[in-house]
C-alpha cells in the first residue's frame, strides 16, 4: 500500500527538530543547573521547593523529545523514504512517473 503522506518530509522535518534541540541544549542545562541551584537557597519554604523541582522535573524531560523523535523516524516505512528520493531525483532530470 503506498503512503499517501511525505514521509521524506516527515524525515526532514525530524532533522530539523533535532537540529534545534541541538542548538537549544546548552541553554536547557544551564536553565536545569541554575533551578537545582535555587534549591540550596537558605531558609527555602518547602512549597518553593517543590515548584522549583517541578521546573527540573520539566527541563530534564527534554530527553523525552529526543525518544519521541526516534519512535517517529522508525515509523516512517524506510522504503518510502527511499522511492520519494528516487523520485525527487527522477523529476530532477526530466523523467515524469505516473503514481
Amino acid at each position: 500500500m503506498p503512503v499517501k503522506w511525505s514521509a521524506l518530509e516527515i524525515a526532514e522535518a525530524m532533522d530539523e527538530v533535532e537540529k534545534l534541540l541541538d542548538q537549544a541544549e546548552p541553554f536547557l542545562a544551564e536553565a536545569e543547573a541554575k533551578a537545582r541551584k535555587a534549591t540550596g537557597i537558605s531558609y527555602l519554604p518547602q512549597y518553593m521547593e517543590h515548584r522549583l523541582g517541578w521546573l527540573i522535573d520539566a527541563i530534564e524531560r527534554r530527553s523525552r523529545a529526543r525518544d519521541t523523535i526516534a519512535r517517529v523516524r522508525k515509523d516512517i516505512p524506510q522504503d518510502a523514504i527511499e522511492a520519494e528520493r528516487q523520485a525527487g531525483n527522477q523529476l530532477r532530470l526530466g523523467v515524469e512517473l505516473k503514481p
